[in-house]
């Protein structure tokens, strides 16, 4: 038995190539199963997390439809995977919150914010909201620099523990020690499987997308997204200790760490979510699970609204158009931060807890 009809369909699928086994080479997914003779619900969600979703078993498979065995494994596990996101989403108050728009979700707290910037400004000064503010400090003319940090540090905080319970309740689910955790060799081996997308290849060939013709088109938009939000983190952790540790106050000079690593990682979010969005606009809907499509998009938008603001506030900080852009820059990361631990932020992270177990399994049964 199991938890929901998606599971069971895996399953099937499941006891369909295990007896096959002809997409063994494509990816981690089908040697992960055949290490397998039965699926627990846990095993199946550490699948469809493992899954990068390049399509190369649907486009190779001899069962794939319109064949009666009707193997379509790439649209099974996408499902599969959402509905993980959501059972392990913490508090499981807010796990119906995968299901719905999450775009408008994001969208309304990122204005709710920015206005309630907006509003303690005026309070305070509303000159500053329209004037033009330079040197060091010039962005706390908008609200003092020890709020900001309260009130984003609450968010960060907040997705942090969201996202660390998530993980836990995944990392139990399929049944994996917490000691697995602590071995350098299968995290290390995690790191450089994600860190170069090796599951995002369709076995050597590229990603299948809209055809049959194999691409690395979405694995390198994946990875300007992932090293432009990397980039962008850095930027904010770098200017954290120039103000705490030097006693510097932003905004920087362009030369400066954080603003290189800012203007990188923002370009990086700019072009990376196009990329992700026109590759999934021409995608064959036989690969995509149309339930969580709106999940995706709402992610990658946010990503984008990000990577925008943060370069537009950097264009023209020296202007009276700061205190407007400042304070909708401000929205959508808040915005990003809160929402993060209940959209598709969170495949990053069962994916890499996937992958360390794989590596595990592997140095068990003794392959490199």
């Amino acid at each position: 038995m199991h938890g929901t009809q998606t599971l069971k369909e895996a399953d099937r699928l499941m006891t369909v190539c295990n007896s096959c086994r002809y997409c063994e080479g494509l990816c981690a997914v089908f040697p992960a199963m055949e290490m397998r003779r039965a699926f627990s619900d846990g095993d199946l969600n550490y699948f469809a997390n493992l899954c990068h979703a390049c399509g190369a078993c649907y486009t190779d498979c001899q069962f794939s439809p319109p064949h009666e065995f009707d193997v379509n494994v790439p649209k099974n596990l996408a499902a599969a995977r959402a509905e993980s996101w959501a059972a392990y989403a913490w508090p499981r108050a807010f796990s119906g919150l995968f299901a719905r728009n999450g775009l408008a979700i994001s969208i309304i707290c990122a204005l709710s914010v920015a206005a309630f910037i907006f509003g303690f400004a005026a309070l305070t000064d509303h000159a500053v909201l329209t004037g033009v503010h330079t040197g060091p400090g010039a962005f706390y003319a908008l609200m003092p620099h020890n709020t900001m940090a309260a009130l984003f540090g609450a968010a960060f905080l907040y997705a942090i523990l969201a996202l660390a319970m998530g993980l836990r309740a995944f990392w139990r689910d399929i049944g994996e020690p917490f000691g697995t955790l602590a071995e350098p060799p299968s995290l290390w081996q995690a790191m450089k499987d994600a860190g170069r997308l090796r599951y995002l290849d369709g076995g050597g060939v590229g990603c299948f997308n809209e055809d049959e013709r194999p691409t690395d088109h979405r694995r390198i938009y994946h990875h300007l997204t992932f090293y432009g939000f990397l980039l962008c983190f850095a930027s904010t952790s770098v200017a954290t200790l120039y103000h705490y540790l030097l006693a510097r106050e932003a905004p920087y000079p362009w030369w400066d760490l954080p603003v290189v690593l800012g203007t990188l990682g923002g370009i990086g979010l700019v072009i990376g979510p196009i990329g992700l969005l026109t590759e999934r606009s021409k995608r064959d809907a036989a690969l995509v699970d149309a339930n969580s499509s709106g999940m995706d998009a709402a992610f990658t938008l946010m990503l984008f609204l990000t990577g925008v603001t943060g370069l537009a506030l950097l264009l023209w900080r020296e202007t009276s158009a700061m205190g407007p852009l400042l304070a909708l820059h401000l929205g959508v990361v808040f915005a990003l931060f809160i929402t993060l631990p209940y959209g598709k932020f969170v495949h990053g992270l069962y994916r890499y807890a996937a992958l360390v177990r794989y590596a595990r399994e592997r140095r068990t049964m003794g392959h490199v």
